[in-house]
């Protein structure tokens, strides 16, 4: 018989939210793989917790090496409890090559549902939850960030992502250029921690807010785009959401195209206010 894999959710702050079964799972499993083994020995103090079987590291750096060992041991009937340093395994963690190898192996994945920064910065942030996509961690450089932005810059849904506090002013500021200042989000710092905060507003304001430092782990979550028809959008939006998409690397008959597309109108009528504006200044 095959053995069976167990994503288990951890704690994304305080260790009281550790599910029950987490604890009885880690005394089970034949091997646990965990992404920092340091922070394992931490959390199975904290929750008075012996492991028997064997802990091995399960990190970005070793992800490829590590998974076929694992999948041979899964394929020999062990039981392997994948474990990250905080929520759960796969999301923006290590997880989906071992997933997706044990799948392909025919091999039992389960989980032990666990903390969730996503879910409870979206239930806390105030906005609609009712569709919503995550995004995950933007990229660290600008253009490529801009790029990433403009591609949703449309979307309907609820957006929420992951960012390191000391690029969240460079976020936001980006993400006011390409979603517009006004837009509303929330910025949730040390979720479920003793200092837990909350910042909603428009993201103009939020930059701002960001300059001054922000420390501990980070998640934004950002409103949908508003519908909009013709009427809705001045000449003055049009050329913003043109430059926008020059300054991301698009031609500007591309990106006067794809605003039209966007806003319902002829291309024809953002080209003249892309020209008007031109020659305006």
């Amino acid at each position: 018989m095959t053995g069976t894999l167990v994503l288990a959710g951890t704690p994304i702050g305080d260790i009281a939210d550790a599910p029950p079964r987490l604890v009885a799972e880690l005394e089970g499993a034949d091997i646990v793989a965990a992404e920092d083994t340091r922070r394992l020995r931490g959390l199975t103090r904290a929750l008075g917790v012996h492991t028997t079987g064997r802990v091995v590291s399960y990190f970005e750096g070793n992800e490829s090496a590590r998974t076929p060992e694992l999948v041979e041991a899964l394929a020999g009937g062990a039981r392997v409890l994948l474990v990250t340093d905080a929520g759960m395994p796969s999301v923006s963690d290590p997880g989906y090559r071992l997933v997706a190898a044990a799948v392909e192996a025919d091999i039992k994945v389960t989980a032990v549902p666990g903390p969730s920064a996503v879910l409870t910065a979206l239930a806390l942030s105030g906005l609609p939850v009712d569709r919503f996509c995550f995004e995950g961690f933007l990229p660290r450089k600008a253009g490529e960030r801009l790029g990433r932005l403009k591609e949703v810059a449309a979307e309907r849904r609820t957006l929420v992502y992951f960012e390191a506090p000391h690029r969240l002013d460079d976020t936001l500021d980006a993400m006011a250029e390409v979603f517009g200042a006004e837009r509303r989000a929330a910025v949730c710092r040390e979720l479920t921690k003793t200092y837990e905060e909350v910042k909603r507003g428009p993201l103009g304001e939020l930059a701002a807010w960001a300059k001054e430092g922000v420390r501990g782990e980070i998640t934004v979550v950002v409103e949908g785009a508003p519908e909009t028809g013709p009427e809705e959008l001045d000449a003055a939006e049009l050329v913003r959401r043109v430059r926008v998409r020059e300054e991301a690397g698009e031609r500007r008959k591309e990106a006067i195209a794809a605003v039209a597309a966007e806003a319902g109108l002829p291309k024809r009528e953002v080209f003249d206010a892309v020209v008007a504006a031109k020659n305006a200044s």
